[in-house]
């Protein structure tokens, strides 16, 4: 298995896509960016948690994954949420798999136990990452991090969502950390477009948007 970033099924895609746009869980607006966190302008915001209060999509959403993680890591012995937005998905995934599910901070607790990886993980264990979104990848992988120290062998990460960033796939790569999603930026642009979400004109803005989501609309 290489490190590069890979989509699960073409099909899983389209219909992943659907869903999301569906329920609101990824809205697209060109002609009125929202600012992420970071500072970064973007006409597109996904809250991929928004699935939990819809139990078709996550009923859905849940059996994907447990169907993509049985095929793609055969050997995983338990299976890690990242915390906080792929906690509930992963723990609904490892009961599906019928595995321990562990989940992992952003940071160590500074009281108690001090723990940043929460629940069993004996040494050793080959584990599962899941995650609900993938944009630079860097906070994903300090979860890799995390597990690593902790002695785990980290088979690679399942995540429902990729805004096919370059630097996801580069920092990906040079953590060795293999990545497949169920859905991406490009086929929610073409399923948005087949479901009117998005009109002809706005395909050039979302486009562009993608090959330098840092820069866009500044000065």
């Amino acid at each position: 298995m290489n490190s590069t970033v890979n989509i699960y099924h073409e099909d899983t895609a389209n219909a992943v896509a659907a869903h999301l746009l569906k329920i609101n869980a990824i809205k697209l607006q060109p002609s009125d960016p929202f600012t992420w966190a970071s500072g970064w302008k973007s006409p597109i915001y996904c809250d991929n948690r928004m699935a939990l209060s819809y139990p078709k999509t996550r009923d859905f959403l849940k059996l994907k994954m447990a169907h993509a993680a049985k095929q793609l890591y055969p050997n995983a012995e338990v299976v890690a949420g990242v915390a906080t937005g792929a906690i509930a998905l992963g723990v609904l995934v490892a009961d599906v798999l019928q595995l321990p599910f562990v989940y992992v901070r952003p940071e160590p607790k500074s009281h108690g136990r001090k723990n940043q990886v929460e629940g069993h993980l004996p040494q050793g264990k080959k584990v599962l990452v899941i995650e609900d979104l993938i944009s630079t990848g860097k906070s994903s992988l300090l979860a890799v991090d995390a597990l690593r120290k902790e002695g785990a062998e980290v088979l690679g990460m399942l995540a429902i969502f990729t805004y096919e960033f370059e630097a996801s796939e580069e920092n990906m790569r040079k953590a060795q950390c293999p990545l497949h999603t169920l859905s991406s930026y490009s086929y929610l642009i073409n399923e948005a477009k087949r479901l009117s979400y998005i009109k002809e004109n706005d395909i050039e803005t979302l486009t562009l948007w993608r090959q330098s989501p840092s820069t866009w609309l500044s000065e």
